[in-house]
């Protein structure tokens, strides 16, 4: 399985969510794929844009309703200074996906988004999370894929906001979904978000909901929320140990001189801020190498899942005992329980133990991603 943090790469705007860094498999090509984007919400007009990574060249692309992946370049930008990349979806609309690019399905209901292409030609994608950004008007989200040598790889993601309710399907050597709300889920997460101390100002009228992280950003969220939680953590592991399990090794570490401090070549962590558990970065960002990466990986997720102190053994995989404290990340909570699946990408390492809304497939055939009723 490829985590979010080694699942996309090159995405230029400095407002997108946790940095992701491209992963590329040497296997023999695949044939191109059929992606059908579908409209199921009873709302229109909708207009799809793929955009990403050309993973042979490195250079931003985007795919083209003709099933080219096209370089993206400021001579794209228009007399209003952003770029027309939308393919218009009447009810669906199939494309052809070529192997070797990692990016996202965007999907924007009502109005068209704006992508203005940078100097370097770096695209800047839409950030409906920032009041100043042209985007935050339209009603908007997106996927996210990379369709390399090994297969396909796509998760629906709530890492940056819910706004648009979408499900991923994938055909090839198995059949699976993942990312679609339940029943009146969209209008569910609303509500509960509303109602939660602390979380209410996450809710942007009836547009979106968007991550405490980026509320924090904006003002929206206290910068402090997860302090108590973060010093109990700390304390608690002055005296006693944390043993992580990371595949076949095993690292042990506990709270020496103010960090935490493992075996095994683990990068000492100092103490972490609540913008860094939220956005599990910074003290707690998670390198690709095997070592520091899942330890990181294991507090980050542990911290918003609100389980460090309850077992020294982490990862824990039972989701049963996630967001119990009080002060948890209320917000992811709330998109795992109102998913069919329970799956959710409601914090960048929610791929620990495997409760993220994201699917893979070897062989695959096709693809499909359905805006969802309402």
């Amino acid at each position: 399985m490829i985590s979010r943090r080694s699942f996309l790469g090159g995405l230029a705007a400095a407002t997108v969510g946790a940095p992701l860094a491209v992963r590329l498999a040497s296997a023999a090509p695949l044939a191109p794929l059929s992606l059908t984007i579908a409209n199921e919400s009873g709302r229109g007009p909708l207009w799809t844009y793929v955009v990403g990574t050309d993973l042979a060249s490195g250079r931003q692309c985007r795919l083209s309703a003709d099933g080219a992946l096209v370089p993206v370049s400021e001579a794209d930008n228009g007399p209003d200074g952003y770029t027309d990349y939308a393919i218009e979806v009447s009810g669906s609309r199939t494309l052809s996906l070529p192997q070797g690019m990692s990016g996202r399905i965007y999907v924007a209901l009502g109005d068209k988004l704006k992508f203005k292409c940078n100097p370097g030609n770096a695209l800047a994608y839409p950030a409906g999370w920032v009041e100043a950004d042209p985007n935050y008007p339209v009603l908007h989200d997106c996927a996210e894929f990379t369709y390399d040598g090994a297969g396909m790889h796509c998760n629906i993601t709530m890492v940056d906001m819910l706004s648009v309710p979408m499900e991923i399907s994938l055909s090839g050597a198995a059949q699976q979904k993942t990312g679609r709300l339940k029943d009146g889920g969209r209008g569910a997460v609303f509500s509960a978000l509303a109602g939660t101390p602390g979380f209410e100002n996450l809710v942007i009228d009836d547009l979106r909901v968007i991550a405490p992280g980026h509320g924090l950003d904006a003002g929206r969220f206290a910068s402090d929320y997860f302090a108590g939680l973060i010093d109990e953590v700390w304390n608690h592991y002055s005296s006693n140990t944390m043993i992580v399990t990371a595949g076949a090794r095993t690292f042990s570490g506990s709270v020496q001189g103010g960090q935490f401090v493992f075996d095994g070549g683990v990068r000492a962590f100092t103490k972490p801020s609540t913008r860094d558990v939220l956005f599990c970065d910074g003290a707690l960002a998670a390198p690709n190498d095997g070592v520091t990466g899942p330890v990181a990986a294991t507090l980050g997720a542990g911290f918003n899942r609100g389980v460090l102190t309850s077992t020294g053994n982490q990862p824990v995989a039972d989701a049963g005992t996630y967001y119990k404290p009080s002060v948890t990340n209320h917000y992811s909570r709330i998109m795992h329980e109102n998913t069919v699946d329970g799956k959710a990408y409601g914090f960048a390492f929610d791929d620990v133990c495997e409760h993220a809304s994201y699917i893979e497939d070897p062989a695959p055939t096709s693809m499909t991603v359905t805006v969802t009723p309402f």
